[in-house]
Order: C-alpha cells, then structure tokens, then sequence
C-alpha cells in the first residue's frame, strides 16, 4: 500500500476535508506502558504485561459482537503502546479487524510506539502483517525535557527508530512532539523541531503541555512547581509552524503538518465527524449520530469481556443543535475550515462573530468558514458554545446508559 499514491494529495484540501465525513474507521485500544508517563491521563495500565494474551481475545470477542461496519478507510491502534504488545497478537488483532469490517484498498493501517523499543525487527514483522503508518512518540530531543516528561528514550534512539521503520517499508511516518513544558526554551523547542524536521517525517505533530487533573503533572503542579506557560507555548506553534512550512510540510489541522499524500486519515475522519468504531477499554465510538465508550478500568473491560457481556458503559444521541455545534467545534480545527451551515451562519452573524470578523480571526469564504489565526481556535470555540440555538431548533443531545 502506497498512502502517498492516493488522489487530493495536499493535505489542506477543502474536498478531502469533506470527503472524510463520510470515511469510516476502527480505533484499536492497547492500553500497555512500562511506565505511566507523568502528564498521561489515558486509560493505561503499567505493570499488566501478563494480561497480553487476555487483552487481545477480549478485543476479538468485542470485534465480533460489533454492528456491521465497513469496508474501513482507516484504523488506528492507539494506547498506551500498542507497540509493546507481541507482534503476533497486533497481527491477529488486525487479521481479525479486516476479515470483520474489510479494508479499502490503500487503507491507513497505523500504530503508535515509543521509540526505545521500536527495533528493526519488530518494524519488520508489523509491516509485513499489514502496517503501513507509525507514529513514534519522540515528544522531544532534549533530554533535560525528556526527563521531565518521564520519558525513556535517548534522542539517537528517534534517529533510529525512523531509519528502522523506513528500512521496513513503512508508507508514512509520524513524530510526535510535545512542546511548552517549564525547562523548555524557545531555543530548546526550535533545536528539537529542526532535528525532528532532520529525520524526514511525512507527518509531524506538536502538542502542547496539557495539565490533566488527575495526573502526577497535575498534583505537581498542585504543590507549586512550575505548570506550562501559554505565551511560551504560542511561541513555539509558531516556531513550529514556520520551520514545517519551510520543510514542505502543510499545516493542515492546528497541531499538525504533513507532506502531500500524509495527512492522517483516522484523524480527519475524526474532525469531518466521519464514523468510527473504538475497541478496547475506555474506547469511544460514533456511528450515525450516537456516540458511546467502553469501560475504562483494564481488568474490568477483560472480565467483563470474559463473561460475555458488552462493554458499554453509556450512549448519548447527538442531534439537533447539539450535533452542529459539535460539527463546528471539530471542523474549524481544520485549516480546510468548515462548511458553515446554520452554525456557522449563526456565528458569522453574531455580537462575537462580529469581533472575531473584525480582529481577522474568522473569515466566511463562499461556504466554508475558516480560522485564519489557529492560535485563537479557543476563542472561536467559545463562541461557538455561547451561542444559543436559533428559533425553531432542537437542542439535541442525551444519555443513557447500555447494557
């Protein structure tokens, strides 16, 4: 399979934008770590190793009992770190998801993985079961930022884990970057989006530091270290933004660029409100307005999985005015923008749509309502939930609980 072969190449195109609403997708959940990084508040699990075997059958039981669904236009193993899981049990997971929902041809078949146990072997055996997408969680090439993040690679271990992934024919690889933690600097964050930039991803992602209640960050935090500085994190988006568009990578969603024929296709199925089934503990799924998750804790979603129930946890129907404001919320994201619909003409005619027109943030361009500034997309999206429904529409929306 060849990603960079598919049709509407740039990354950043109003059509494939669209055409993404209507992909349909699988999340695979691999809830393993070594450790639990100190900023993650994902439904992860450290230590559970010898529930391997156990995790996979519960996902192939929970794959079986799912509502038909495909042919699929992307799947995504998420964690976690799928990568840590055996190779034997990635492939028949995956073997079980194309022989389930069926894949189209040039599917995106992605994984995550850390860097410092992706080797060339394991490249090897997961390109040759169906693979075609990585995305390595670099996060960072300074090691005082590794470090605080609670990291355990080495940047030489970044260097080789692409050359690895590349050397087994991996179609697209992606870095993960983290920027705006307290010890980093500008100068910092631009040396670790030059030597990412060096090692020729087709896709780079750069999140900022999020304090997440709950987390080791978050108590830290709490008991007076430093937290993440938003002037400093706007910063570097824009030093990021500027060196990918010097690379000949499009930014084509707020946090991330890619090379012609790379965007990430899950994702923009995600964004365009495409649907998506998600397997696995503490998975969410949306499919044709209604939107659900699994359990989140490990051992419960595999004991529960064992004694042939389902793993829902709650349902809740997205209509009405509720499943425009979320539409717009996800598209404007996008660099593509969104189609503006009722929503976005609500907006565009509003006391704060009249205010973000003014300071240049939106723009209306024939139907497509675009952010201009990314770094004001919290700001839109303010506004966007302070609107009130127009007359006439259903609120939408509501929560029940699934067996």
């Amino acid at each position: 399979m060849n990603l960079a072969n598919q049709p509407l190449a740039s990354p950043d195109d109003p059509e494939l934008a669209d055409r993404a609403s209507h992909w349909k997708s699988v999340y695979v959940h691999i809830p393993f770590c070594q450790q639990v990084c100190p900023y993650c508040d994902f439904a992860v699990a450290a230590g559970q190793d010898h529930l391997f075997s156990r995790y996979g059958r519960a996902l192939i039981a929970e794959m079986g009992s799912a509502p038909d669904w495909g042919p699929l236009d992307a799947v995504n193993f998420g964690g976690g770190t799928p990568s840590r899981m055996p190779g034997r049990w990635l492939g028949r997971i995956l073997e079980n998801v194309a022989a389930r929902f069926g894949l189209v041809e040039g599917a995106e078949v992605s994984l995550e993985a850390n860097p410092e146990d992706w080797t060339p072997s394991q490249a090897r055996e997961l390109a040759a079961v169906g693979f075609n997408r990585v995305s390595l969680g670099a996060q960072s090439f300074d090691p005082v930022v590794l470090s605080y993040l609670g990291r355990r690679h080495r940047a030489e271990d970044i260097v080789r884990s692409v050359a690895a992934a590349r050397s087994a024919g991996f179609a697209s690889v992606n870095l993960d970057l983290i920027m705006g933690s307290p010890p980093e600097t500008v100068a910092s964050w631009s040396a670790t989006v030059r030597n990412a930039l060096d090692c020729e991803p087709d896709h780079l992602s750069t999140y900022a530091l999020t304090v997440e209640p709950g987390t080791v960050l978050w108590k830290r935090v709490r008991s007076g270290a430093l937290a993440p500085d938003p002037d400093q994190q706007a910063d570097c988006w824009e030093v990021a933004d500027e060196m990918c568009g010097g690379a000949g990578l499009v930014r084509y969603e707020v946090s991330n660029a890619a090379r012609a024929g790379h965007p990430c296709r899950y994702n923009l199925s995600v964004w365009g409100q495409g649907g998506y089934l998600g397997f696995g503990n503490g998975a969410h799924s949306y499919r044709r307005g209604t939107r659900w998750e699994n359990v989140r804790d490990l051992r419960r979603y595999v004991d529960t999985m064992e004694s042939g129930r389902a793993p829902g946890r709650r349902q809740e129907a997205v209509t009405g005015w509720a499943a425009e404001t979320e539409r717009l919320l996800l598209g404007i994201r996008r660099r593509a923008g969104v189609k503006a619909g009722r929503g976005g003409r609500a907006l565009w005619d509003s006391a704060s749509g009249r205010r973000l027109r003014a300071a240049g943030v939106i723009d209306l361009r024939g139907e497509r309502l675009r952010v201009d500034r990314p770094l004001l997309t919290d700001e839109v999206s303010r506004a966007i939930l302070s609107m009130r429904p127009p007359n006439g529409s259903r609120v939408g929306s509501g929560v029940d609980s699934l067996p």
